[in-house]
Formats: C-alpha cells, structure tokens, sequence
C-alpha cells in the first residue's frame, strides 16, 4: 500500500512538470533581399514548430502586413515587399527625372512584454513614396501567450468607460511633465478625449499610444503615455 501510495505522489508530480506552461521564445530575423528601393525589414518570430509558434508568427505577419499600404492584396510578407519594389520600378520607369528620391520601406518590431497571459509586440513601419516626408506608424499587437490568438482590448479591459477617466487623468498628467507648455485643447481636433487605437503592454505599464495625425499635427509626432501596472489591476483582465 505504502509502495502504491508513493507512485501515485510519483505521477501526480511527474503530470505537474509535464503540463507546466512553457513560455514561447523569440528571435530576431531580417529578411535578406536585394531590391531597387530602399527596404528593410526586422521582426520578432517565436522559435519552433509547436501549434502555439506558428499561430504567434502567422499573427506577427499579418499585422505587419496590415500596417502596410500595397497596391496588391498579399499574405506573405515577402511578396509584399517585393510588391513595393515593383510599385517603386513602375513609377521609376513613368517619372525617370534624376531628381526623383529612392522610396523606402522599413520594418521593425520589438518585443516590449511577456508574460504567462500576454505577449506585446510593437510594430514600426516606415513608408517613403516620395513627398514631403515619409509616413511612419506603431501598431501593439497583444497576443495570448497560451494560445497565440490576438487579444481585442475587450479581452484586455473589464470597465473601458472607467479606465477611459483613469487614461485621461494620466494623459493630462503626461502634457504637465513636457516642456512644450501642452494643453488638453491642442489634441484631439476640438472633440472630447478617446482612448488611442494602440494600447500595448510594458514593464512599466500599459503604454497607449496615439499615431502620427490621430490626435494633433504631423509636427506633433507620437503621443503616447503610460499607466503603471498599479493603478490599472482593477481594469485588467490579463496580465
């Protein structure tokens, strides 16, 4: 009996360490190809062939892709660089003046929070076709790290219209940490404060960030600021 006893102690253990969660691992990879136009891209990919890898880096992909403007509809990144090039070949071809500047394409993401419950990945895109200036943009991609499947903020937050008022107070807050002299009045285009597209996580927080033009000029560039983990525990459904 006493034998007995202990080999049940014996698996029940064993089970324990067996199906203990293993967080997934990253790399950084480039994709090394030559082109005309000015391309580069960077990006986090999880290491092995588990279900849970490949459905993290079919996600990785895709918002990446999605943050893109491309004459054609592609799921591969790949293509979609290649895409770009030609659209730069093309339109070389059409306006062949010297003074034309070399368009560019610049993909790079970060891994900025892992956890048991999340994994946040910002992705930064820099597109130049010509003009002005360029247009760049980050997007937070919040993944479950148990199952790979992209977080909405509905699977992030418990009570938005309350954490909107908590979001509020840090971004006054933020404007009266900037030397700039920053009011309330110069965002937003005149409307009342809105909780930002990207909200991501961080060691020091949730970061929310608005884009380039989303809430003030282009001259303005980002405009983000962070929550601590502290004030936000009761708003949070992961973590």
């Amino acid at each position: 009996m006493k034998r007995i006893s202990l080999f049940l102690v014996f698996l029940i253990l064993l089970n324990s360490c067996t199906s203990e969660f293993k967080p997934v691992t990253f790399e950084t990879i480039s994709i090394e190809e030559s082109f005309d136009a000015e391309i580069s891209a960077t990006y986090s990919k999880a290491k092995g062939n588990s279900d849970l890898s490949k459905t993290i880096n079919t996600n990785v992909e895709n918002a990446i892709i999605k943050t893109l403007s491309t004459p054609e509809n592609k799921n591969n990144l790949t293509d979609v660089l290649k895409a770009f090039n030609t659209e730069y070949l093309s339109f070389r071809n059409e306006f062949s003046e010297g003074s034309e500047p070399v368009w560019e394409l610049h993909i790079e993401t970060e891994l900025t929070y892992q956890s048991e419950e999340v994994i946040t990945i910002a992705i930064s895109n820099y597109e130049f076709k010509g003009g002005a200036h360029g247009n760049d943009q980050i997007q937070f991609l919040n993944l479950d790290a148990k199952t790979g499947k992209i977080l909405s903020l509905d699977d992030i937050i418990t009570d938005k219209e309350s954490f909107t008022t908590l979001a509020e107070k840090y971004f006054i807050k933020s404007l009266d940490n900037k030397k700039e002299n920053l009011k309330m009045e110069d965002f937003f285009f005149g409307e009342s404060f809105h909780l930002p597209e990207n909200i991501g996580f961080s060691e020091d927080g949730l970061v929310l960030l608005y884009n380039v033009y989303e809430v003030a000029s282009y001259d303005s560039g980002y405009t983000e600021f962070v929550i601590p983990f502290t004030e936000t525990e009761l708003y949070l459904k992961v973590h």
